[in-house]
């Protein structure tokens, strides 16, 4: 088995904010405040979050925040749940909550639940379970869980729950792996997994490793992908189903999809690597505790000792 090239994947993560004017990072200037989460977190979990402006990325972070109280995903962007979120998770990783109006930040996010307990992304109306995560795991981050329903907010949830143990983005909609963390999460967060088939969920998670590859995938007759080493393998430790998988193959194959001389992680071997499955590589080795990496909480994916500072606060 190959060993992380840690200190590749932090040079890698790095130049990708540099080169401001290359392919990758136009087409991600409108993703640019989640770009920012993934890079900042892998960062972090590689204990090189140190290399970082602070300063820089606090002032930048301010300036994509909407009058609504909400954040763009770049400056002069339009508010969205999902980079209210990476931006709340970017400046709890460098203790700086105290720098937002946290009343407005959460105002903004408790006005998109809807009266079925769902929640809209924005102002256009889109629902999905993961705005329901997304808005549960931010208000948490806040402690201003408060001022949601938070019964009818896990009675939505639930009803997104299919018969094969997963669940969809909407009532009825297909599991897929990445809605099942989003579900699994915001029912751990407000202290609801008891509503979960455990066994039932964990071998349909389970089912998602590829014999050959060991890499994990979203859906049945699915290629495996790196950052279902995230999705999947985080709502299996949730619900303590972890061992059902091989841990060993699952680190062979995150491994394999490295560029070892350049740095950065591919969703699978030889393939172009990005800051996106870089982040969700590297989590999920710390995940499987893959040494020299930092612990991360599988339900806020942020690292360990950020959740506790944070949660101790209260």
């Amino acid at each position: 088995m190959g060993e992380l090239a840690s200190q590749k994947h932090v040079q890698f993560i790095v130049s990708v904010e540099k080169k401001k004017d290359s392919f990758e990072s136009v087409v991600m200037e409108h993703i640019r405040m989640n770009g920012a989460y993934w890079g900042l977190t892998a960062l972090d979990l590689l204990g090189k979050l140190h290399v970082v402006d602070v300063e820089e990325v606090v002032s930048w972070v301010l300036q994509c925040q909407d009058d609504s109280g909400g954040f763009g995903g770049n400056i002069g962007h339009d508010p969205h749940v999902l980079y209210t979120l990476s931006a709340v998770q970017v400046l709890a990783l460098f203790d700086k909550l105290d720098v937002l109006d946290i009343e407005k930040v959460a105002s903004y996010v408790a006005g998109l639940q809807n009266e079925d307990g769902s929640f809209s992304g924005d102002m256009w109306g889109e629902i999905d379970t993961r705005f329901s995560y997304i808005a549960i795991s931010c208000l948490s981050l806040l402690h201003r869980l408060d001022k949601i329903n938070v019964e009818k907010a896990v009675n939505y949830i639930l009803s997104c729950k299919n018969h094969d143990g997963g669940f969809g983005c909407t009532p009825g909609a297909e599991s897929h792996a990445g809605q099942i963390f989003c579900c699994v999460g915001a029912l751990a967060i407000t202290g609801s997994l008891h509503h979960i088939d455990k066994d039932l969920l964990g071998w349909w998670l389970c089912e998602r490793q590829d014999n050959k590859t060991g890499g994990l995938n979203g859906r049945p007759e699915k290629l495996p992908d790196v950052c279902y080493s995230w999705w999947a393998l985080s709502s299996l430790i949730m619900i303590d189903r972890v061992h059902w998988i091989n841990k060993d193959k699952l680190i062979k194959f995150i491994l394999d999809c490295q560029d070892i001389e350049n740095g950065g992680i591919s969703d699978r071997p030889d393939d172009a690597v990005d800051v996106y499955h870089t982040y969700f590589g590297v989590a999920g080795l710390s995940l499987l505790e893959y040494p020299g990496l930092k612990a991360i909480d599988p339900a806020y994916a942020l690292p360990v000792d950020v959740v506790d500072r944070i949660i101790l606060d209260r």
